[in-house]
């Protein structure tokens, strides 16, 4: 088999495993009991440092 056989083997099989997990991963990764300081800092950033139309 040849490099790029293998590479292709490879791709077709581990390498879409670890890409599904990957995304699943970065997708639930905001859902974790930790990150909710986070999360409430995030979604208030946009507010920070206005004066309220003024």
């Amino acid at each position: 088999m040849s490099v790029y056989e293998n590479l292709r083997h490879f791709a077709d099989s581990y390498g879409l495993a670890v890409i599904v997990a990957l995304y699943l991963t970065l997708c639930l990764w905001h859902f974790r009991p930790g990150a909710s300081p986070h999360v409430d800092a995030a979604k208030n950033s946009i507010f920070k440092d206005q004066t309220d139309g003024e």
